[in-house]
C-alpha cells in the first residue's frame, strides 16, 4: 500500500499491533501462514471474529445523522467496510457499506436497503463473514459474487475490503442484450489512473483483468445501483474506487468471478 493510500485509510479506526493495519479498512489481515484450505472453508460459515457491540435499538434512515450513525459507521469499519468518513453522517458512502454488509449477510435490499433496521442491527451483533467462493484460490486474491452483486478483496485468506458492485445487466435499455460479466478465474493485467475513455463509456481507475475491455473500476455513485447494471465490467462505488487500486498490484491479483447461473 502506498503512502497516499495509508493517509485515506489513516485515522478512521485505531491501529492495533495484533492486525498491523486498521484505518477505514480495518484489515486483519496480519503477516504469517496462510490458513490449510479447509480451514478456510469453515470459517466461511462461522461467525466473525470481532469485538462486541451493543445496537442502537432504532431505526436509522438515509440522511439521519448523529452518535447512533456514527457508532454503526464505526462497526462496519470493524468489519471491513468501507462507510467513509466516520463523521455521523448516514450518506452515500455509508449507504454502499450498508448494502455490502445487507449482502453478504443475506439481508433484505428491497424496500428497506436504505435503513438500518432491527435485523440489520441483530446481524452487526452477530456478523458473519462473506461465503468463501474459492477456499484454495490463493491466500490474496478478489472475489466477485455476481448473485450478491459483492465483492471481497482477501489478504492472507482474511477479508481486507467487503464492497457493493454492480455486473452485467444482461440487456440494457435501448442497448440490446449480452452485457455479462464473464465468469472465471483471472488476474489483473494493468491499471490506468483517472477518468479512461473507452468505447462504452467512462471507467475510474479501472484496474483490468481482461485486455484493456473488463475492469474492475469506479462509477458515480448512481451508476452502481443494487442490481447488476454495467455493460460486463465490475463498477464499484467511487469513494473506494479513489484507493482500491494502491490495495492490489496491477498485475498478477487473482480475481474470481462468481456468474449469476448456478455453477457458473
Amino acid at each position: 500500500m502506498n503512502r497516499s493510500a495509508r493517509r485515506r485509510l489513516g485515522g478512521l479506526g485505531a491501529v492495533t499491533a495484533a492486525v498491523g493495519v486498521a484505518a477505514a479498512l480495518l484489515a486483519q489481515g496480519a503477516a504469517g501462514a496462510a490458513p490449510a484450505a479447509a480451514g478456510v472453508s469453515a470459517a466461511a460459515q462461522a461467525p466473525a471474529s470481532v469485538p462486541a457491540w451493543a445496537p442502537v435499538r432504532k431505526t436509522l434512515y438515509f440522511g439521519d445523522r448523529g452518535a447512533d450513525v456514527r457508532r454503526v459507521q464505526e462497526r462496519l469499519n470493524q468489519l471491513h467496510y468501507y462507510p467513509g468518513a466516520i463523521d455521523g453522517q448516514f450518506g452515500p458512502d455509508t449507504l454502499e457499506a450498508v448494502w455490502a454488509f445487507k449482502e453478504a449477510q443475506g439481508l433484505s435490499t428491497g424496500a428497506t436497503a436504505n435503513e438500518i433496521g432491527y435485523y440489520m442491527e441483530r446481524a452487526l451483533v452477530h456478523p458473519r463473514l462473506p461465503k468463501v467462493l474459492r477456499p484454495r484460490g490463493g491466500a490474496n486474491r478478489i472475489e466477485v459474487s455476481q448473485p450478491l452483486q459483492l465483492l471481497v478483496l482477501y489478504r492472507h485468506n482474511k477479508p481486507y475490503l467487503i464492497s457493493h458492485v454492480s455486473t452485467g445487466a444482461g440487456c440494457l435499455a435501448g442497448q440490446g442484450c449480452g452485457w455479462l460479466t464473464p465468469p472465471g478465474s483471472y488476474r489483473s493485467v494493468g491499471f490506468l489512473p483517472g477518468w479512461v475513455q473507452v468505447p462504452l463509456g467512462e471507467m475510474y481507475n479501472p484496474v483490468f483483468f481482461i485486455g484493456r475491455t473488463y475492469a474492475i473500476h469506479g462509477e458515480w455513485d448512481s451508476s452502481v445501483p443494487l442490481y447488476p447494471d454495467s455493460h460486463g465490467c465490475v463498477r464499484m462505488p467511487y469513494d473506494i474506487a479513489t484507493f482500491f487500486h494502491d490495495l492490489v498490484p496491477a498485475n498478477g491479483e487473482r480475481i474470481y468471478i462468481v456468474g449469476l447461473a448456478p455453477g457458473t
